[in-house]
């Protein structure tokens, strides 16, 4: 007979009580008529609205399992708390509130099963899918926009998607996920490296029961999660982008600055009094922010080199301004966009500078040889340290079902149900 669990189902939840028998339900006769053995991993953020008693009584007849988290909060970690328990060799992740359909987790297992893809997407925006006619222009709208956000990381039509799946060898970088917000699925595919993707048409239905998490935070949660995944896919070309977005202001600065002495103090003064605040302007905004994660050790000595930088970009600058307008007839005749160039170029020198002298990357630390990847802890079910974890068996529960009530939070104490 067999045994071995092939798909986990992971699913967040907060205050989804109402959703939660149907939603298991429909699962396990998908599931059964796929020929497929699975479970259910609910990973609960203290709803204390009957969560508990609804999963223990549907332990009794399937094999679900509860994490109750207590401190701790959001749907991205909440997602890697379950896929860090579960057994099966397949991983799907889904929401709670009925808009993904139970029915189609064969179809995002199969493309697993076949080789064909290494992530696979239910997804609302290739032929086939749909979206729930109460979805309003504006909320469609919004949806769109967000994807297209995401256009340079993913190939996805449907990046956003919380309904996705995954073959649990993928999952090789957990110290690696950052997740902020809850696009789970997208920190995945960028992380993890995740370019064979597979999108299976589902139609997408508006919650009927309980309240939606969506708000305005979240969507600014959703805006900083895709600039660290720009960073992450893309780090020079975000961090040039930042360097000259602080040049630019550097610039700003000193106009302003040598406007508002030069009337006071004469132009000479003025004029190196703004080059001056400009420059230390710039330093300290490309230390915070541009190269925040290289050495910050040794701030004079660290702000004479920038400084340096600086400088012998200036004459980077001169020097081709002046050569351009006094070498070539063409720039001879339009000396303001031979200017315009010397600038372009010093920004680039300054950069060079800047990344291999002025700010050094650190050496990556070294990793322990025994510290697991996101693989490794996958293999068997684990409580992290620190956890506060109850685990109870249901009795007079059939074989195939087992139920795991955990409550985890920030104390260090372990106790036994």
């Amino acid at each position: 007979m067999k045994t071995a669990i092939d798909v986990s189902v992971v699913v967040p939840t907060y205050r989804e009580r109402d959703n939660l028998a149907e939603l298991t339900e429909r699962l396990f006769s998908s599931l059964k008529e796929a020929g497929l053995q699975g479970e259910l991993i609910i990973v609960d953020d203290d709803s204390q609205d009957g969560t508990i008693d609804i999963c223990r009584s549907l332990a009794e007849h399937f094999p679900v399992r509860l994490i109750t988290r207590i401190g701790e909060r959001g749907l991205a970690t909440a997602v890697i708390r379950g896929l860090q328990e579960a057994q099966g060799e397949c991983l799907v992740v889904m929401d709670a509130d009925l808009s993904h359909p139970p029915e189609a987790v064969p179809e995002l297992l199969r493309p697993l099963q076949t080789q064909q893809a290494d992530f696979v997407i239910g997804s609302r925006y290739v032929p086939g899918g749909s979206l729930d006619e109460s979805w309003g222009l504006f909320r469609r709208l919004n949806s769109r926009v967000a994807g297209w956000l995401a256009r340079g990381l993913t190939t996805a039509r449907d990046p956003m998607a919380g309904f996705f799946s995954l073959h649990r060898r993928h999952l090789t970088n957990l110290n690696g996920l950052n997740p902020c917000g809850y696009k789970i699925g997208l920190e995945i595919m960028v992380r993890c490296g995740l370019s064979r993707i597979v999108e299976v048409p589902i139609h997408f239905t508006d919650r009927t029961r309980g309240e939606s998490k969506l708000s305005l935070k979240e969507q600014g949660l959703y805006l900083k999660h895709l600039a660290r995944l720009y960073a992450f896919r893309f780090p020079e070309a975000v961090r040039f982008s930042t360097f000259t977005a602080v040049g630019i202001s550097g610039l700003v600065l000193d106009m302003l600055s040598f406007a508002l002495l030069a009337p006071g103090v004469g132009i000479r003064i003025a004029r190196a009094a703004a080059i001056w605040m400009a420059m230390t302007w710039n330093y300290e905004l490309n230390r915070s922010i541009t190269f925040r994660q290289t050495e910050t050790s040794g701030r004079l000595v660290q702000y004479l080199k920038f400084c340096g930088a600086c400088l012998f970009g200036a004459m980077v600058s001169w020097s081709i301004s002046v050569g351009l307008i006094e070498q070539t007839t063409f720039f001879s005749r339009h000396p303001i966009t031979a200017a315009g160039l010397g600038p372009v170029f010093a920004a680039v020198v300054n950069y060079a500078a800047c990344r291999m002298w002025v700010f050094r990357s650190r050496p990556a630390p070294a990793s322990p040889a025994t510290a697991p990847g996101f693989a490794g802890l996958l293999r068997k079910p684990s409580v992290p340290a620190g956890d506060t974890s109850a685990m109870l068996n249901m009795s007079g529960e059939s074989q195939n079902s087992a139920a795991l009530l955990a409550t985890t939070s920030d104390t260090p104490e372990r106790t036994a149900a």
